[in-house]
């Protein structure tokens, strides 16, 4: 049974918007976050949302872009990307832990599927 649920990718030009969603199938977690990878490169942490706090972390490549959410009624966390560029181009990953460190992969215990973001020069 597939734990996280992520929607929301697509391709977009230059300068657009995009928001993803992930939708998880479980309990709520204490920490939820958004990971990103680009081809020959390390999963690296987007974005991250505490539940208890709500309290964020950002990259420093996309603060000011960048906007992750959570919404109670239905449990489901968003990271909404403006302005986008071509850096961003990336498999994006949500996920979800019951730890604290919000940027490492590694602290992550439960995963989606991955959605590709496509950014056009």
């Amino acid at each position: 049974q597939v734990q996280l649920v992520e929607s929301g990718g697509g391709s977009v030009q230059a300068g657009g918007n995009l928001t993803l969603s992930c939708q998880p199938t479980g309990p709520a977690y204490r920490l939820m976050g958004w990971f990103r990878q680009a081809p020959g490169k390390e999963r690296e942490a987007v974005a991250a949302i505490y539940s208890n706090s709500g309290s964020t972390n950002y990259a420093d490549s996309v603060k000011d872009r960048f906007r992750i959410s959570r919404a109670y009624g239905e449990n489901t966390w968003y990271l909404q990307m403006n302005s986008l560029a071509p850096e961003d181009t990336a498999m994006y990953y949500c996920a979800a832990s019951y730890g604290s460190t919000w940027n490492h992969a590694r602290a992550y215990s439960v995963w989606g599927q991955g959605t590709q973001v496509t950014v056009s020069s």
